[in-house]
């Protein structure tokens, strides 16, 4: 049988009635949860070291809506200089909390940094791109990326961030887009968050950026990078060198990108 639009209906018509106050406050504090949840969701565990790169994805996280829990790792560095700016930084940009964790990495040594092992000066860097240079710290990024983990759960966090840069840099392994990926695959399947929750997520928004792309992004985020240290055997006042590969790659960003350097140097 045909039902025409002047036929009666088969079924009486149904008017929604409004919510009881009850029904409306059930409805309320549900929504506020979600919203909280959402809140709860928008924290993110940030590695900083103190320079140019970490300060420019704290910015990044900020204007995305983050709520950015700092994270520094003493781990046996030739100066506490980048450590200080770490904190410095990390409060200018208005992280909600930094923590600095111990890890003794000078114990194992392998490197410039943690070992009685000169810091190479004046390179020739281009010639020296097929190989990894002595101030590579063994396994530091998986460490710290591990100790990142562990706070983000802690912090009910499913996002971490990190300045990693395989453009302008050292020719460090732990550095390149493979191993962001496979520490991503690696988060979500030896954690609790990444097995019953929402996953980890690993972000790397400079992986692909010039470090003049670096410095004028930091200039559009009004970022003060004097306030930052990146120089290896930085003095204790936090100033440069100007001779390592560090401040090299520093320098040479800031010329490309046609803005002054406001690096404090010794």
């Amino acid at each position: 049988m045909r039902l025409s639009a002047l036929d009666p209906p088969l079924y009486p018509l149904q008017v929604a009635k409004p919510p009881t106050l009850q029904a409306a406050r059930r409805l309320t504090s549900r929504n506020q949860v979600k919203a909280m949840n959402t809140k709860e969701n928008k924290k993110a565990v940030i590695l900083v070291s103190g320079g140019m790169d970490s300060a420019v994805t704290i910015a990044l996280a900020r204007e995305q809506g983050y709520d950015v829990y700092a994270l520094s790792v003493a781990y046996g560095q030739r100066h506490s200089a980048e450590l200080e700016a770490s904190d410095r930084v990390s409060r200018l940009l208005g992280a909600v909390a930094h923590k600095t964790v111990t890890v003794d990495l000078r114990s194992i040594g392998g490197s410039a940094l943690t070992a009685d092992i000169d810091v190479p000066l004046d390179t020739d860097q281009q010639a020296d791109a097929a190989t990894i240079p002595v101030t590579y710290v063994p396994a530091r990024n998986t460490i710290m990326l591990s100790i990142a983990l562990g706070w983000a759960e802690v912090l009910g966090s499913s996002d971490i961030w990190c300045g990693v840069n395989a453009v302008d840099y050292s020719g460090y392994p732990d550095c390149r887009p493979a191993f962001i990926e496979a520490f991503e695959q690696l988060a979500n399947v030896a954690t609790k968050a990444g097995v019953e929750g929402a996953g980890i997520r690993i972000h790397a928004p400079l992986m692909k950026m010039s470090k003049a792309d670096i410095a004028r992004e930091g200039a559009r985020l009004n970022i003060d990078f004097s306030e930052t240290v990146s120089c290896y055997q930085a003095d204790a006042q936090g100033r440069a060198c100007g001779h390592c590969d560090a401040c090299r790659l520093r320098a040479q960003g800031f010329r490309d990108a046609g803005l002054p350097d406001p690096t404090r140097y010794v």
